[in-house]
């Protein structure tokens, strides 16, 4: 085997990594198809033969278990280092054939002749052409999930779903005969994949042949020696080298290359008996392809520190925003760079969404977005005197959300009303009533005002300050509304054992004593209240008259309803007229219980249990199958639980306002100027919430492909608030939570993969049709009230307690706090751990959590309404922190500043000029020297 002298400095290559950066450099624009691996083993019965299948390869190794009825779980082949060094002799010193001419098994074996002697020809011949048996046969008792799978023919065979449609295959055949003195080897490589009969369990064309037979005694170096080749056939790398090879040398080379990769576990530290799993991540070979192409085949391993793990780690990528947030300098500019980049996807947008997956994405979004728009309608209605109540909510996140999903740049952003605007609109009507001012004129120009702001931000390319919000920034916005979801969802169920509160003095052996009793407006109180008062005796006089100029009747108050004593002046006495069920501990059970339900749900997709269909759907509306599962539950008990309630008539809330606001007539002349400087404080809000919002719906991390459009998105942000001000709605601008929970929903995995594969994270289901559906089902909602109105206030809360807690995961900050609760030796295998010492890691999350809590603190209070200027002072601690720590330690923890990465882009460039000319001189030296 060619290796490296480590010992000479200028041995950076090994011939062999020349050889394939040959190879694998040639331009060819067919790529490279999937290899299926097939090994079969000759079996003897007396003088019977035949060969039968005993483990395959897509990516993974599976076996035939020994009783012959099944198959092993895919697993990772542990290879022995000597069976590598054997296939690697086999392959130096056996027959080699390159793009063989052959389409039948009979022709291929028949041009093979020239590879024996004529005395062995025949007999050779005779065994390669026995007859193939393939594990097909299903076991007599099956799970339920296999039943009414055919187990007949093999088209219909549900491992071809696994295996891609271009896929070719590979087989090996290994096996020992009494005729050979020494091992015959060949590897054969056809010049057309060609369906070679029954040699394959699947109808795949062969277009890799390797037969090893030999004789007796050696069987389990020979099927050590075919894992290996076939372990190596399915190697994304060897496999191209595999099409690719002009001759023996370069496969040896691939075949080295295998080694220099392969990393040797020691013997007494592991069982080689166990099967390691699949890793839920398996590492790309583009890696490896790149450093050949590169010239930079010694550095593969560990390529940045060589941190260990085995995995090829990179430095983060510069913080980058693309395209989107490049400042044009024209005018509208970036404007029209996002239609133009919107307008190519408009078919796309709409036939995307025809997809069973986003009924669920429709039915979870809308039921969040209800319940946020009749909270928040509740409190607005009570900040503004009922101005704006929940039918307003209602109308307003319809239209602007509608409008938004089908013209916005990013239609995946959810709009809803936030805390600041609603402490916004409380202080404006405090501000009205105490200057006798019109509140709806006032609030009206204010919006017009912060409409034209917006219009100027979106002329001017002002979107541009987004590219220096990092990391830090972002996660420290996320996770605060990620708590606040968490507390919210929270504070309304402790909310619920104040209103219902448990009876926890209930005594039931004194259940017959127990009495309320409705006491006629004339009469003292009989008794006291106490348990031990009450008795069986007979109470007073429960009947009292009533006389009126035109009647006369009598009412017996014994038998009056506690609503209908109240309402005729009655008193209710008895210690347990305050009792109500303990609906505090039902609202618990149906709030915990949609929650975990969800969670629970939500994870099905990686059972175990049922075919990956099911499981998938069951992921897929696991949020709408526990809302319907509780709200049965809560049918089923028949508890006056609180309920959801939608309004019922399409009217203003408040009677004396009408749907459209009239901008002049009421307030002075000024005050239409004058409302510019709120207006600035509004458009500030609306701006970073907006932005920051969809910095994080647009993360890379998503794999969206449409690309972004901030200033579309801002724009049609900036004509809604006029539209609604016009209309007496409430503001509305992206909603974080629910908008990585769309986002969530939506979500693509890989279909066909590997057996023993994870599937594969896609992106994201790009469309405008789920947006548009739930905020027009929110519009609708006063008609679906006789259905709406069975569905449990609790339940709700636990969804909402669902999308903050789900919100969290992905988040680099919400890791690095739970690492200050784990001793090292415990802490996950995180690569800034591996680049960062742990004490600088707590100290920037540190900084994190004071950030936080200063925010935590302003929203709680009437400072929440300079909550937008607070992150804009988030980037100013940022920025301060480049003081604080190393821009390698922030590489690995948040993103670079842009200007740091262009300094940092200046500085190499002048390093490798200063390289360039002191080479130079140095060629130069030399060449005076040899001239002299």
């Amino acid at each position: 085997m060619e290796q490296h002298d480590i010992f000479h400095p200028d041995s950076t290559v090994s011939p062999a990594a020349e050889r394939l950066r040959y190879i694998l450099g040639e331009d060819d624009d067919l790529p490279t198809p999937t290899l299926f691996t097939e090994m079969d083993t000759l079996q003897h019965d007396g003088d019977d033969m035949e060969w039968k299948e005993s483990a395959r390869w897509v990516k993974f190794e599976e076996k035939v278990e020994e009783g012959g009825e099944r198959w092993s779980k895919p697993h990772v082949s542990t290879l022995t280092l000597h069976s590598l060094f054997e296939l690697r002799t086999c392959i130096q010193t056996g027959s080699v054939l390159l793009d063989l001419e052959g389409y039948s098994l009979p022709e291929i074996v028949g041009e093979s002749d020239g590879l024996i002697g004529p005395e062995l020809r025949e007999k050779v011949s005779f065994v390669l052409l026995r007859k193939h048996r393939h594990q097909h046969k299903k076991p007599m008792h099956r799970s339920l999930a296999d039943m009414g799978k055919s187990n007949n023919c093999p088209l219909k065979n549900k491992f071809m779903k696994k295996i891609p449609r271009d896929a070719e295959a590979s087989n090996v055949l290994i096996g020992e005969v009494d005729f050979l003195d020494k091992p015959f080897v060949a590897f054969v490589r056809l010049a057309q994949a060609t369906t070679l009969g029954g040699l394959t369990e699947v109808p795949v064309p062969t277009r890799f042949l390797f037969v090893l037979l030999g004789p007796h005694g050696k069987g389990k170096s020979y099927n050590e020696i075919g894992r290996a080749i076939a372990t190596l056939m399915v190697d994304d790398l060897f496999s191209d080298v595999a099409y690719k090879a002009r001759d023996r040398d370069d496969l040896i080379a691939g075949i080295d290359e295998f080694l220099d990769e392969v990393i040797v576990l020691p013997p007494g530290e592991w069982d080689p008996k166990i099967r390691i799993e699949p890793p839920k991540k398996v590492p790309s070979a583009d890696m490896r392809k790149s450093v050949l192409n590169l010239n930079e085949l010694g550095q593969v391993n560990g390529m940045v520190g060589g941190a260990g793990g085995g995995e090829d780690e990179e430095m983060p990528a510069p913080h980058e925003l693309g395209e989107e947030l490049q400042f044009t300098g024209r005018f509208c500019g970036g404007l029209w760079l996002d239609i133009k980049r919107k307008v190519p996807w408009i078919l796309s947008d709409f036939s995307q969404g025809f997809h069973i997956q986003s009924i669920s994405a429709v039915l979870f979004i809308y039921l969040g977005c209800i319940t946020n728009a009749i909270t928040f309608g509740g409190l607005l209605g009570d900040a503004t005197d009922n101005y704006q109540g929940v039918m307003e909510s209602f109308l307003g996140t319809a239209l602007a959300g509608t409008v938004f999903c089908l013209l916005g740049g990013q239609p995946l952003i959810i709009l809803s009303s936030t805390g600041p605007i609603l402490i916004f609109e409380k202080l404006l009507y405090e501000f009205s009533l105490g200057y006798s001012l019109d509140y709806m004129e006032l609030r009206l120009w204010i919006g017009l005002h912060s409409c034209l702001q917006c219009l100027i931000l979106v002329a001017t390319d002002a979107s541009y300050i987004i590219k220096y919000i990092t990391r830090f920034t972002e996660e420290g916005f996320s996770s605060l509304i990620s708590f606040i979801f968490i507390s919210d969802a929270i504070k309304k169920m402790v909310g619920s054992f104040k209103y219902y509160p448990i009876n926890r003095g209930f005594k039931p052996d004194y259940v017959t004593s127990y009495k309320c009793e409705c006491i006629a407006p004339d009469q003292g109180e009989p008794f006291s209240s106490s348990p031990s008062s009450f008795s069986s005796t007979s109470s007073p006089s429960s009947f009292y008259t009533f006389y009126s100029p035109s009647s006369f009747y009598c009412l017996d108050w014994s038998q009056l309803s506690k609503k209908e004593c109240v309402k005729y002046g009655g008193a209710l006495l008895g210690n347990t007229c305050k009792y109500v069920p303990d609906l505090a501990l039902m609202s618990f059970i149906l709030f915990f219980g949609t929650y975990s339900m969800t969670v629970s749900l939500k994870k099905f997709k990686t059972s175990r249990y049922f075919p990956t269909k099911l499981r998938k759907l069951i992921s897929d509306f696991s949020i709408f199958m526990s809302i319907m599962t509780f709200v049965g539950l809560d049918m089923l008990v028949g508890l006056d639980t609180p309920k959801l309630i939608v309004p019922t008539e399409f009217k203003p809330t408040r009677p004396d306002r009408g749907w459209l606001v009239m901008p002049f007539g009421k307030n002075p002349w000024w005050v239409y100027v004058a409302s510019a400087v709120p207006a600035l404080l509004v458009t500030i809000l609306i701006f970073m919430d907006q932005q920051i919002s969809a910095v994080i719906v647009n993360r890379k991390e998503n794999k969206l492909k449409k690309g972004c459009g901030y200033h579309l998105d801002l724009f049609w942000v900036g004509i809604l608030m006029a539209v609604c001000s016009f209309l007496g709605l409430p503001w509305y601008v992206a909603a974080t939570v629910i908008s990585i929970a769309h986002i969530d929903s939506l979500k693509m995995e890989s279909e066909s993969s590997a057996p023993g594969e994870q599937p594969q994270f896609l992106g994201v289901r790009e469309q405008r049709l789920t947006g548009i559906l739930v905020f027009v089902l929110n519009g609708v909602s006063i008609f679906l009230a006789p259905v709406l109105q069975y569905i449990p206030m609790p339940v709700l809360y636990g969804v909402f307690l669902y999308m903050g807690v789900a919100s969290l995961a992905g988040i680099q900050f919400w890791e690095r706090i739970k690492l200050y609760l784990m001793p090292a030796k415990h802490q996950p295998d995180f690569s800034f751990l591996r680049h960062v010492p742990l004490r600088r890691v707590h100290l920037f999350t540190l900084v994190q959590i004071i950030c936080l809590a200063v925010l935590w603190i302003l929203k709680s209070t009437v400072a929440a309404i300079i909550f937008p200027v607070m992150i804009l002072g988030l980037m100013v601690v940022r920025k301060m922190m480049d003081l604080m720590f190393s821009q390698h330690d922030l590489a690995w923890l948040d993103d670079i500043l842009p200007e740091k990465d262009k300094k940092k882009e200046k500085g190499g460039k002048k390093k490798k000029d200063n390289k360039k000319t002191k080479a130079a001189e140095t060629e130069s030296d030399e060449e005076v020297r040899d001239e002299d």
